[in-house]
């Protein structure tokens, strides 16, 4: 008798299991990694040139534009990005001759197995592990670049691992995980600055004084170049577009698609990052190119059509955003002023977050533009923010707020208002939330 072969597990069983394997979700540290990586033979040693980016805010939009420029360029770009929205898929980005493909089920799954196989039932977290996968894909597939983002921190992130990068890239730095990086910014900046490698360039952005004296303390000691946004590299706003400028002479380009003043910025980090290296040529149009193609899902994003675009009022404008810190509603909230600026609407905030962020800080943000809160739980995530306790932070900042048992709730429950115009409303709080919404709406990113 024929017994039939027992179905391989699901992407999503399989991490379930792998989650299993150590019962905090978050654990820095890098003894499991190296012990990991020694039992997979050192993938992390076969990889192509790596770009390194770790900061609080703007990793991802960066990290975007640095690929959206080098495919330009016609080059093969792999890319490593956390959290995913929708499928754990998203992390992973394979480099092609002509733009890259996220990879497929059966690769990833057969990859994750065997990282399960080599780490022998032992403790590691599921981010070690996802790390450990991206790193063999990426030794087993030729590409020109790889762009790594910094999951959490720096110093004691799966990801620092690697010796010598072609580059450390280090975004806004702001409070956030408080809990793991220290209640400082000074103590949080030390973490990200962690990821500077000897004699590496370092490319920063913009910082408050106290995180800016402490990644050139790091900088210096490891005598790493650094070239800094305001001292080394300039990027500003004239009459719509980009403009940057360096010791190497100004570029005008076209204004990015990612919505929002601080995505100038972001492309400018990429821009400097790359007019750095001596590692690639790339020409003008290059830049301009991947600047005004770069997408990056759940960063001011617009949603304009969908399943729950339709339950929303006639006319509305939705906006969805993973900002989760202040320093994110503070840049969320500059963008919606600035639309409102163009073309005023009444503001609903429809907000979920997980449960150790400080929920006054970011709706401190959006208190001049709106008084009318609607506070949701993120679906599926025990460590969701009540919704009572997200209208007790609102209400302690003078705004009218009122619980739903949805986003599809909230969006619906609006129709039965009367706006002098159809409302303008973002959906934001978490990047879980964000990625249920895009589920949700059927507009998953690919």
């Amino acid at each position: 008798m024929n017994v039939p072969a027992a179905k391989p597990p699901s992407l999503g069983e399989l991490v379930a299991r792998l989650s299993a394997l150590h019962p905090k979700t978050i654990d820095l540290g890098l003894e499991r990694m190296h012990r990991l990586l020694e039992r997979l033979g050192h993938p992390e040693r076969r990889l192509p040139p790596v770009i390194h980016v770790a900061g609080t805010n703007g990793k991802g939009s960066t990290i975007a534009y640095l690929r959206a420029i080098l495919e330009a360029a016609g080059l093969r770009v792999h890319v490593y990005t956390s959290p995913s929205l929708v499928r754990v898929n998203e992390c992973y980005r394979l480099g092609r001759i002509g733009g890259g493909v996220l990879v497929d089920d059966a690769e990833l799954r057969a990859t994750l197995e065997h990282c399960e196989q080599a780490n022998a039932g032992q403790p590691v977290t599921i981010f070690e592990i996802e790390t450990a996968a991206a790193f063999c894909l990426f030794a087993q597939h030729p590409a020109d670049v790889l762009l790594l983002e910094v999951g959490l921190g720096g110093r004691l992130d799966a990801t620092n691992v690697i010796e010598a990068p072609l580059a450390c890239v280090i975004a806004p730095v702001s409070m956030d995980h408080t809990e793991f990086l220290g209640d400082t910014l000074l103590a949080i900046a030390r973490e990200k600055a962690a990821i500077i490698k000897p004699n590496v360039p370092v490319i920063c952005a913009e910082q408050a004084p106290e995180a800016i004296a402490v990644i050139e303390q790091f900088a210096k000691r490891q005598r790493a170049p650094m070239v800094t946004a305001g001292q080394e590299w300039h990027v500003n706003v004239e009459r719509g577009r980009l403009v940057y400028q360096d010791d190497r002479g100004l570029m005008d380009l076209a204004a990015p698609r990612l919505f929002g003043r601080h995505q100038f910025d972001n492309a400018g980090l990429a821009i400097a990052t790359l007019r750095a290296l001596n590692a690639f040529k790339i020409e003008p149009s290059a830049f301009e190119a991947g600047i005004v193609n770069a997408e990056w899902p759940a960063r001011m994003q617009r949603l304009a059509s969908g399943a729950l675009v339709e339950m929303a009022p006639l006319g509305c404008e939705i906006w969805l955003d993973g900002g989760h810190n202040a320093e994110g509603g503070r840049v969320a909230a500059a963008a919606l002023g600035d639309l409102e600026e163009r073309v005023p609407r009444p503001l609903v905030v429809i907000v979920g977050m997980m449960a150790n962020k400080d929920a006054g800080a970011f709706l401190a943000n959006f208190a001049g533009l709106t008084r009318h809160i609607i506070a949701v739980q993120i679906p599926d995530r025990d460590n969701s923010m009540p919704p009572d306790r997200l209208a007790d932070a609102a209400r302690h900042l003078g705004m009218r707020v009122e619980p739903s048992a949805s986003v599809a709730a909230a969006l619906h429950s609006l129709t039965r208002l009367a706006y002098e115009a159809p409302p303008r409303i973002l959906i934001t709080g978490s990047l879980y939330l964000a990625g249920h919404v895009l589920a949700a709406n059927g507009t998953p990113p690919n």
